[in-house]
C-alpha cells in the first residue's frame, strides 16, 4: 500500500514554514483549525515539523497575522467582508444567502449555516474565492433577525420528551419538546409549536412547547388548520374586532344620501359564484337618448365603514387579503362587515363608490365620473344564471345582459389590439363531502359572463389610475397606490424563445413585438400537447405584479397606469385607492409617498403568502383526491425537469406528481438543464416538457402533499 511521503524539516527553513501556514489559512479564511490539524493538511508527519508549526501559529497570534479563538484553534487574520442578507434557500447540506449589494447568491456549507433557516435575515462574512460557480463562499456570522418562531408538524411522543418534525421541507431540523410541554397532544397528531430556545452550537435541536393541537394527522380540519399556522394566517377575528363591527350601525342616514348620487332607480344587478357571500361590486345600465349607454361600475363603500387608524383598519391592513383555501375563507373584514353592511345584497339599498362611464356602441369611453353613490340591487345573478339569459337571449333582464356583453367583447378586442397578453390558466375545484373529502376534481370554466365581469372592472380600475395620474402636470404626481407589472428580463424571455422553438414555434422577442408574438403563440398551441407546459413557462418568464406608488405600468394588460379600486371587501390596497381618489376628489393636497409605499409593500408581501397557503390548500386536496388512486394508471403531460426527477401533471385530474429518475430502471437519466429534459446514458432516449406519457400513481404522502409517479 502506498503511503503519502512525509516532509522533513530539513529541507525547509523558518520563512518557507511561515509562507505554507499563511498560504494555508489564507485559503481558508472560514475555517478554524488546531495546529494538529495545520500540520496534518499540510502533509507533516514528524515531531520537529509539528513543535514549529505550533510555536509558529502562536508567534503569527501575537502578531496579528493569524486569530486564536477561544477553542485554541487558529483562523486567518485577514478581514472578510460582512454583509447582511435573507437565507433564501435551505437544507441540510447548505443554504444560500441573498445579498442585495451582490448579484449573485452566497453559497454557505452546513458546517458555516450558525443554525439559520430559510427567510431569516442574517450576517455574512464573505470569501472571495468562488468555488460554487459565479457564487462567493461564506459563513453566517450572526442571525439577525428570525423569520419565525413558529412551525407546524406532527409530533412523536417517546417515554421521557417529544419532537415535532415540521411540515415546511425548509425547516430541516426536529424540534426537541421536553416533558410537560405537549398540551394534551397524542402522537401523530398535527401541532403548532413555539420555538423557546435556538441551537447555539453544531448538532444542536430547537427546543419548543406545543402551543396548539390542532387534531390528528390526515384529517381535513387539522390538515387544513395546519396550512393555516404554517402561513401564519388568522384563526379568528379578535373579541375586541368582532365588538367594533358590530356597533356599527345598519341605517343610512337622510342626510348621507343627499351626499352621493342616487342610483337607486337605475337597473343594477351583481354577478358572482354561486357560493359567494360577499357581493363587492354591481354593474348598472341606462339607455342615453344618443345611442349611448351610461354603465355604472357600483364598488361597496368600505371607507364609509372603516376608518383610518380604528382597530376595524389596523386589523384589515394586518391581513391586507382574503385567502380562499379549497373548503373556506378566511376575510379580511369581519362577517358584519364583509357579509352583511358591505355585500351589494339584492333588494337592499347600499352606500357604494362608483366609475360611471357613458360609452358609444364601440365600447369607447365619452364622459367619466367618479364619486360616492347609493344603488339598490335589482337581482343577484350568479355566474352560471347570467351566461343562461346570455345565451339564451331570454329571462328577466336578458336584454341588459346582452348589450353589456357585447360592449365587454369589444373592450376585449381594444385591449388586445393595444398589446394585453390572452393567459388563459386552468384552475381546479373541488367538489366536497361534509367532512372535507373531495370526490372530484373539476377544471373552472371562463365563459363570457366572467369576462364581462372582468372587462368592466378592468376599464374602472383603469380609468381611476388614469384619473389621478392625469391630474397633476409634471414629473412630481400625486401619492396613488398603482398595481403594476414590469416588461418580462430578457435573459428569461430569450430562454423561453429558445425553448418554444423546440416545439416548432417561433417567438419574436423584440419589445415592441412581444405581445403580438406572445398572443400568437397561445393561439397557436391551444389543444395541442404543449399547451399546459408552455403556458406555464410563459407565465413563469413574466415579472410578477405588485402594488407600489411608482406609477409604472402593467405590462400583461397593456395599460400605462392601472390600480385595484374594485374589491376593497377583500384587498386592502383598493381601500387605499378609494381614500386616496375621494381626497383628491375634493381638492385635497398630496399625502405621504413613504407611508403609502411601505403599505403597498405590505400589501404585496400577504398577497403572496395568501397566494402560497392557496396553493397549498390545492395541493392537499389534490394529495388526497390521488390517495384513492394508487396503483392505478394514468395519462400525464411532463410539465417539470430536474436533476432529481420529472414532474408529471395527470390528464384526467390536473393533479401534479413526480417520476424520480432513481426509480427508473430502463437505463440511467442525465439532467440537461438548458433544454429542460433528460436523456438515457445508453438508451439515448429523451424525456422532455410537453411528452406525453403514463404512469402509475406509486404513493401519496399526505404530510409533505406530494405524490410519487412511476413510468409505464
Amino acid at each position: 500500500m502506498a503511503h503519502k511521503p512525509k516532509r522533513n524539516k530539513a529541507f525547509l527553513s523558518k520563512k518557507k514554514y511561515l509562507e505554507l501556514i499563511l498560504g494555508f489559512l489564507d485559503s481558508r479564511p472560514l475555517g478554524a483549525f488546531s495546529s494538529r490539524t495545520v500540520t496534518k493538511k499540510l502533509g507533516f508527519r514528524d515531531k520537529p515539523s509539528k513543535q514549529i508549526i505550533k510555536e509558529l501559529l502562536i508567534q503569527l497570534s501575537n502578531q496579528g497575522k493569524v486569530r486564536q479563538l477561544r477553542n485554541g484553534s487558529f483562523t486567518s487574520g485577514r478581514k472578510l467582508e460582512y454583509l447582511t442578507g435573507i437565507v433564501d434557500f435551505v437544507n441540510p447540506r447548505f443554504c444560500y444567502v441573498v445579498i442585495p449589494e451582490l448579484d449573485d447568491d452566497v453559497w454557505v456549507t452546513a458546517a458555516n449555516m450558525n443554525g439559520a433557516l430559510d427567510g431569516d435575515r442574517v450576517k455574512v462574512a464573505i470569501k472571495k474565492s468562488r468555488r460554487h460557480g459565479k457564487r462567493s463562499e461564506g459563513s453566517i456570522e450572526e442571525i439577525i433577525e428570525r423569520t419565525r418562531n413558529e412551525f407546524v408538524g406532527k409530533i412523536e411522543i417517546l417515554d421521557k420528551y417529544a419532537f415535532v418534525v415540521p411540515d415546511n421541507r425548509k425547516m430541516y431540523l426536529d424540534i426537541f419538546i421536553p416533558p410537560g410541554k405537549y398540551l394534551n397532544a397524542k402522537t401523530r397528531d398535527k401541532v403548532v409549536v413555539q420555538v423557546t430556545e435556538w441551537p447555539s452550537g453544531k448538532n444542536k435541536k430547537p427546543i419548543g412547547e406545543v402551543t396548539r393541537v390542532l387534531g390528528p394527522a390526515g384529517e381535513n380540519e387539522a390538515e387544513i388548520h395546519s396550512i393555516m399556522a404554517e402561513f401564519g394566517l388568522p384563526f379568528e377575528f379578535p373579541e375586541r374586532i368582532i365588538a367594533a363591527s358590530e356597533k356599527i350601525r345598519d341605517t343610512i342616514s337622510k342626510s348621507e344620501i343627499e351626499k352621493r348620487k342616487d342610483f337607486r332607480a337605475i337597473t343594477t344587478f351583481t354577478i358572482d359564484p354561486a357560493d359567494a357571500k360577499d357581493f363587492d361590486d354591481a354593474l348598472s345600465l341606462e339607455p342615453l337618448d344618443n345611442g349611448c349607454y351610461r354603465v355604472g361600475i357600483h364598488i361597496a363603500d368600505v371607507t364609509h365603514y372603516v376608518k383610518p387608524t380604528t382597530p376595524l383598519d389596523e386589523e384589515a391592513l394586518e391581513r391586507a387579503t382574503s385567502v380562499y383555501l379549497v373548503d373556506r375563507t378566511i376575510p379580511m373584514l369581519p362577517e358584519r362587515l364583509s357579509n352583511e353592511l358591505c355585500s351589494l345584497r339584492p333588494n337592499e339599498d347600499k352606500l357604494t363608490f362608483s366609475a360611471v362611464f357613458e360609452i358609444d356602441g364601440n365600447a369607447r369611453v365619452k364622459h367619466q365620473w367618479f364619486g360616492r353613490t347609493i344603488i339598490h340591487s335589482d337581482m343577484r345573478f350568479s355566474y352560471e344564471d347570467a351566461q343562461d339569459r346570455i345565451e339564451q337571449v331570454k329571462g328577466e333582464f336578458a336584454r341588459e345582459l346582452t348589450i353589456l356583453n357585447e360592449l365587454a367583447l369589444k373592450l376585449r378586442v381594444n385591449r388586445f389590439k393595444r398589446g394585453a397578453i390572452n393567459f388563459e390558466t386552468t384552475e381546479v375545484k373541488f367538489q366536497l363531502d361534509e367532512q372535507g373529502k373531495p370526490l372530484a376534481v373539476i377544471p373552472k370554466v371562463r365563459k363570457d359572463a366572467h369576462k364581462m365581469i372582468e372587462e368592466f372592472m378592468l376599464l374602472a380600475n383603469r380609468k381611476v389610475a388614469e384619473y389621478v395620474f392625469n391630474r397633476k402636470k409634471g414629473k412630481h404626481k400625486e401619492t396613488f397606490v398603482y398595481r403594476i407589472h414590469d416588461y418580462p428580463d430578457p435573459e428569461k424571455l430569450t430562454a423561453f424563445s429558445v425553448f418554444a422553438r423546440k416545439f416548432g414555434h417561433d417567438l419574436n422577442i423584440e419589445e415592441q413585438a412581444i405581445s403580438k408574438s406572445f398572443n400568437n403563440l397561445i393561439e397557436d398551441i391551444e389543444g395541442k400537447p404543449e399547451q399546459d407546459v408552455l403556458q406555464q413557462l410563459a407565465i413563469r418568464t413574466m415579472a410578477k405584479a405588485k402594488y407600489t406608488t411608482e406609477p409604472k405600468g402593467h405590462f400583461g394588460l397593456a395599460f400605462d397606469h392601472y390600480a385595484h379600486f374594485t374589491s376593497p371587501i377583500r384587498r386592502y390596497p383598493d381601500v387605499m385607492v378609494h381614500r386616496l381618489l375621494a381626497h383628491y376628489l375634493e381638492n385635497g393636497n398630496s399625502v405621504s409617498k413613504d407611508e403609502y409605499e411601505e403599505m403597498c409593500v405590505h400589501s404585496s408581501d400577504r398577497e403572496k403568502r395568501a397566494s402560497d397557503a392557496e396553493r397549498a390548500s390545492i395541493k392537499f386536496k389534490q394529495v388526497e383526491y390521488m390517495q384513492q388512486m394508487e396503483g392505478q394508471e394514468f395519462e400525464g403531460i411532463v410539465s417539470g425537469v430536474t436533476e432529481w426527477g420529472i414532474y408529471v401533471e395527470v390528464v384526467a385530474t390536473k393533479c401534479e406528481g413526480m417520476v424520480r429518475l432513481a426509480d427508473i430502471k430502463d437505463d440511467y437519466y442525465d439532467f440537461d438543464e438548458e433544454n429542460y429534459r433528460v436523456i438515457g446514458q445508453r438508451s439515448k432516449n429523451i424525456i422532455t416538457l410537453g411528452d406525453m406519457v403514463n404512469v402509475v400513481v406509486k404513493r401519496t404522502d399526505i404530510d409533505r402533499r406530494t405524490i410519487d409517479l412511476e413510468m409505464v
